[in-house]
């Protein structure tokens, strides 16, 4: 007997509810399903279900069998799916969750280039404002910490990001260029609400991980705007409205066209981690893996800052 066949064709006749429905959805002769399920019956000398011309009810035991089995039936369908996915066309539903800032300024520019690649990927990207953790409901979340927390989850690094100082070429030419962090007391200030609260602005410069720093005071009347929403304080930078500390990932763009100018090059406001994590789990789909893999690709997988690098403009000790 056919003992994984028989299992099969035992829980199709309890999702159908009858021997004859769970024949039509298996493709299979009605006497074929009788003789399966009698047979699983012999072999576990026990009665599985209890048959009337009317109704077909699970006994106790094949209550409690029932749920074994289609436990096993999984992990079986589980491993072949494993083992499939390496030669498997990538293709299928993939749902991303992404900081809104990141998916407009760097993610929806690659997504040509994976779309080329993997026509048949189908993505939906969530990005529904800053993301502390991973969410178990996307295949992929991509989020930003100084320190990668620890978790039930399989993490890869994309880069390095700096936050650094920007300003418009006209801003600047008007109001002068700071030389040294104290000169920016005279300057209007973009910063995010939680730094105006403190009433001070941290710069640091040296290695990342033990950087010398410089808590200067903000003076209210220099801070021009307060807010969290970084696209915000991005638009109002480029339109001349001050010094903003932006991700390097946002302002690369600007910096590259000069619509930006980086502010006292040899500081940044602090450095964090990009990663793209999923959910630890058995199976991982193809796609899942190709979109991982992408990620690193496009943005190098080390901890250094690309963006600085390609816009030339590098912290300098």
């Amino acid at each position: 007997m056919d003992q994984l066949r028989a299992m099969r064709v035992f829980t199709k006749v309890i999702d159908e509810g009858s021997f004859a429905g769970a024949a039509r959805a298996m493709n299979l002769a009605p006497a074929v399903v009788t003789r399966l399920v009698a047979e699983l019956e012999e072999h576990l000398k026990a009665r599985l279900l209890h048959r009337t011309t009317r109704s077909l009810t699970l006994t106790e035991i094949g209550e409690a069998y029932l749920e074994r089995a289609r436990r096993i039936l999984a992990e079986v369908d589980e491993a072949e799916a494993l083992t499939q996915s390496a030669t498997t066309e990538v293709r299928g539903h993939l749902r991303v969750l992404c900081p809104p800032a990141l998916a407009v300024h760097q993610i929806a520019r690659h997504l040509p280039k994976f779309h080329q690649r993997y026509p048949q990927v189908y993505l939906e990207l969530t990005s529904p404002g800053p993301i502390e953790d991973i969410d178990e409901n996307h295949d992929i979340t991509i989020f930003w910490k100084r320190e990668l927390l620890d978790g039930d989850f399989i993490a890869r690094r994309l880069a390095r990001s700096e936050v650094v100082l920007v300003a418009s070429p006209e801003y600047l030419d008007a109001r002068g260029r700071p030389e040294v962090p104290y000169d920016l007391k005279h300057h209007a200030t973009l910063v995010p609400p939680s730094v105006e609260l403190l009433r001070e602005m941290p710069l640091q410069r040296g290695d990342p991980h033990n950087p010398e720093i410089v808590n200067l005071p903000i003076m209210p009347q220099r801070a021009a705007l307060a807010t969290s929403h970084l696209d915000t304080n991005y638009a109002a930078a480029l339109h001349g409205l001050g010094i903003a500390g932006l991700p390097s990932f946002v302002c690369e763009e600007a910096l590259l066209e000069h619509a930006l100018e980086r502010v006292l090059p040899q500081w940044r406001m602090q450095s964090f981690t990009l990663w793209a994590a999923m959910p630890t789990r058995k199976y991982v789909p193809a796609r899942t893996r190709a979109f991982l893999d992408f990620l690193v690709e496009i943005f190098g997988g080390e901890d250094k800052d690309p963006w600085l690098v390609a816009a030339g403009c590098e912290t300098c000790d």
